[in-house]
């Protein structure tokens, strides 16, 4: 009798070790969905798709400016010049790339860096906007500062962990 229950008991081991979580262990309901186990959001997305993915939403934005029939003219020195959308692709992957880079740095600093990550992109950000204040007209600034918040913070998110 004793040898049967010393199976069970060895087997009641190896699957509690290996049983996929549940609402008993996670605290959180079984199932599908954001954020449990099988969901939607089961990795991160890779530091390499971020500066793609924010060239993506910068086209995007781009792409809304021009459907709305507001082209997007910054005053430059005496002149003005328009922007298009190899402008805010270029842009985007650029500071995707630097984003990736200097994410990494961080990433050495005790406790991975996160605090120092966010805030040194809300800082970039908020220095960021002071080129749509050159904007022709106010509807071209809303749009500049769309894009330079939806390209921040699809950086910033994208590559925090």
């Amino acid at each position: 009798m004793t040898r049967t229950t010393d199976a069970r008991t060895t087997h009641a081991r190896r699957t509690a070790t290996t049983a996929t979580p549940d609402a008993r262990t996670t605290g959180r309901p079984a199932g599908r969905g954001p954020g449990r186990p099988g969901g939607f959001f089961r990795r991160p997305t890779p530091a390499w798709a971020v500066p793609l993915v924010a060239a993506v939403v910068a086209a995007v934005v781009w792409a809304v400016s021009r459907t709305s029939g507001i082209e997007l003219v910054v005053r430059v020195g005496t002149g003005t010049r328009t922007v298009g959308l190899v402008d805010v692709v270029v842009a985007a992957l650029v500071v995707g790339l630097v984003g990736w880079g200097v994410r990494a740095l961080l990433r050495r600093l005790p406790g991975g860096g996160g605090r120092a990550w966010l805030v040194l992109c809300a800082v970039v950000l908020l220095v960021s906007l002071a080129g749509p204040v050159g904007a022709a007209g106010t509807a071209v600034m809303g749009l500049l500062v769309a894009e330079h918040v939806a390209v921040g913070a699809t950086v910033a998110l994208g590559l925090r962990r």
